[in-house]
């Protein structure tokens, strides 16, 4: 298989596990409808709202084929936000794991880019083998920087926004802050994340294949050499 057909299975393969664009579309419209059910129902009707709503998209996921793992995570993280609220009697605590997943994202993000070894190439060279010299290319180096600081930045802005309409009770507020920071900017990641592997693995993979070249036409050069020397003894 190419290195072309290669990354490009890989990249189908992310965004399946990721449940593709229309599954993280999907999973903003239990967070739409619980903004919207708490504005004229109480507490318990308004859960029921986005647990039915969350239901409801589980099963026309499934229907359209997607994976059942990423349907089923979807559902089960309306149900576990859901159970927090009941826990603590609070709609707005209904947002508060993606805050802290935010902020979970964003340490280990940005001490990678901190100590220059960028998460996204530590992974590309994992799935890669683990053999590639890829720090040592720079304009590589470049991309995974890219990549991992976009990760970092975007993480470190939900984690302020959110918390910060947390903390003042803004539940409408952390809905849209939610959905727009939601799958939009997942999606533009994964693109930014899928470049920096492509051009890993096309630099990488281009000077891997003239090194051997190097390498036989020295090999070549050296067997020519020592015919030459047993032929003048």
């Amino acid at each position: 298989m190419s290195t072309d057909k290669t990354e490009s299975t890989t990249t189908q393969q992310v965004i399946e596990q990721m449940g593709g664009a229309w599954g993280l579309l999907f999973s903003t419209i239990p967070v739409i409808a619980l903004v919207v059910a708490q504005l004229f129902l109480p507490l318990m009707p308004t859960l029921a709202v986005a647990i039915g709503v969350g239901g409801v998209l589980f099963v026309v996921r499934i229907l359209q084929g997607e994976k059942a793992a990423s349907a089923i995570g979807s559902l089960l993280g309306v149900g576990v936000a859901a159970g927090l609220v009941v826990w603590t009697g609070s709609v707005r605590d209904f947002f508060v794991i993606g805050i802290w997943f935010a902020l979970a994202i964003f340490i280990p993000t940005a001490i990678s880019v901190a100590v220059q070894r960028p998460l996204t190439g530590i992974i590309w060279n994992a799935v890669h083998g683990g053999t590639h010299a890829w720090r040592e290319d720079r304009p590589t180096l470049h991309a995974h920087f890219i990549a991992t600081s976009a990760i970092a930045v975007v993480h470190a802005a939900k984690f302020v926004v959110q918390q910060w309409m947390y903390v003042s009770g803004n539940i409408t507020g952390l809905g849209v802050a939610d959905v727009v920071m939601g799958a939009p900017l997942t999606i533009a990641l994964a693109l930014v994340v899928i470049w920096a592997f492509r051009r890993s693995t096309k630099r990488l993979s281009t000077a891997e294949a003239r090194y051997d070249e190097t390498a036989a036409a020295q090999r070549s050069d050296d067997a020519a050499a020592d015919q030459i020397e047993e032929k003048d003894l």
